[in-house]
């Protein structure tokens, strides 16, 4: 649907600026936005290496099993159908941890690993599992310390004050997992897991 939108979005404009004769228009728009947006991609490699790499450091110092181990009332809380030294617990937490840094991207390659993880523990594979649900909720609507990915990009399109938004991000997403996890417990209270 949201291709279909687009579609129609880019064929209006080009509609537009023919019938206006500004043909030319739709073409140099193009092109600059496709120099723009390879400009782009090259400024945010260095801050996706960089936090990817010490994601990964962290990973194999050992840093995701004193995570769990710390989080572990939490996770126990938020998951307790998963079993304690499972390894969807690490992958939940990593994904967290590099949602809380705004690292949207580094986060994606540990929420599927924690999906495959938590489908271990599917009786159903068809269906989803009360724990896949709440990690989605989580997933979506974890908190942003430091929206690091944001800034990157506001500070390579020349932004003056590229940091203004951390204030209204941290607002934004602690608002957002507080009401996943609040929907979360509600939906499993009133409907509980009917899979059993």
């Amino acid at each position: 649907m949201v291709n279909l939108i687009w579609l129609l979005m880019l064929l209006a404009g080009i509609v537009v600026a023919a019938l206006n004769g500004h043909i030319e228009i739709v073409t140099d728009a193009s092109l600059e936005a496709a120099q723009t947006a390879v400009t782009l991609a090259f400024e945010l490699i260095g801050l996706m290496a960089m936090w990817l790499g010490l994601l990964k450091i962290a990973e194999e110092a050992g840093l995701v099993a004193l995570l769990s181990r710390l989080l572990r009332p939490c996770t126990r809380y938020l998951f307790p159908e998963i079993p304690r030294d499972h390894p969807a617990i690490g992958s939940i937490i990593m994904n967290m941890s590099a949602n809380i840094l705004g690292l949207g991207n580094a986060a994606t390659p540990f929420g599927l690993k924690a999906m495959q993880e938590l489908q271990t523990l599917n009786p159903r594979p068809e269906e989803a599992t009360p724990a896949m649900c709440t990690f989605l909720g989580l997933n979506t609507g974890c908190i942003t310390l430091i929206p690091a990915t944001i800034i990157g990009i506001r500070a390579a399109a020349d932004s003056t004050d590229p940091t203004i938004i951390v204030g209204p991000t941290i607002l934004a997403t602690g608002f957002s997992m507080v009401m996943a996890v609040v929907f979360d417990r509600v939906f499993r209270r009133f409907y509980g897991d009917n899979r059993r």
